[in-house]
């Protein structure tokens, strides 16, 4: 996008944002790639070397739990230091200024919230790889320590109440997260603009809540450099890199 482009899509932005009384932020793995985490479909993404494991497969076999924690940890060390970038920033800004009033997220990174933005208002639809929980019980468990065990003996990380341990993230054929659900559903149906981040909008049931902003009356717009099945609805499409797009909604202060 040309700088007269990128110029007046900030100036609509600025606008919308102005304008509306409840805003909320879908964001995807695009958001993040500014970090240097690679999306799920880019060449270079450490899911191609270390391709998830299907949750029925996790569950099945010790063997199969020891090889997720071996990717899981080598997928750590490829992104260890990622931190909030550009578009990072500005949503946590908006969230500050009382523009924004969640964050409902694909990524599983925990840069929104390193970003500024409080526990409370993201909502984390795939899960968060920043730490792990037992399946059976719930109990939280932090990674340096489920690491120092699992590299001192090799054996899949078992919670004290006897379940197995997981990374936190949701993984394939893995039940979606019923709270969070329904947190982005009421969060989707309040807002009155809706702005959709680095998302390819094509996996689902997350995808569905920009469509579902958009069909309770809110304005769309969709940041992402490429197009998206949800185009046709979007109120303001921006097809540029959202860091840059975002960037003067970093500094602002009430959009003034």
């Amino acid at each position: 996008m040309i700088t007269n482009e990128l110029n007046t899509a900030q100036r609509q932005l600025k606008q919308l944002l102005a304008e509306c009384s409840s805003a909320v932020a879908f964001t995807g793995a695009g958001i993040s790639t500014e970090s240097g985490i690679p999306d799920f479909r880019s060449p270079d993404s450490g899911w191609k070397r270390h391709p998830p494991m299907p949750f029925s497969d996790f569950l099945a076999s010790e063997e199969n739990r020891i090889l997720t924690w071996r990717r899981k940890f080598a997928m750590d060390d490829s992104y260890a230091g990622a931190k909030p970038n550009r578009g990072h920033r500005a949503i946590s800004r908006l969230v500050a200024d009382g523009t924004m009033g969640a964050v409902i997220t694909q990524n599983i990174d925990g840069l929104h919230q390193s970003s500024g933005v409080p526990e409370h208002q993201v909502i984390e639809l795939h899960g968060n790889g920043t730490y792990a929980a037992c399946l059976d019980c719930g109990l939280r468990y932090e990674l340096a320590a489920i690491r120092k065990r699992f590299e001192g003996d090799g054996r899949a990380p078992v919670c004290t109440c006897g379940g197995p341990v997981k990374g936190a993230t949701i993984a394939f054929g893995q039940a979606m997260p019923g709270e969070a659900m329904r947190r982005a559903q009421a969060a989707a149906r309040a807002c009155d603009l809706m702005l959709a981040i680095g998302s390819s909008l094509v996996v689902y049931p997350a995808a569905g809540f920009p469509l579902l902003a958009k069909e309770n009356g809110a304005q769309l717009v969709i940041i992402n450099r490429d197009p998206t099945p949800l185009d046709e609805y979007a109120d303001l499409i921006v097809r540029s890199d959202i860091g840059s797009v975002l960037e003067p909604f970093e500094r602002a202060n009430r959009l003034n």
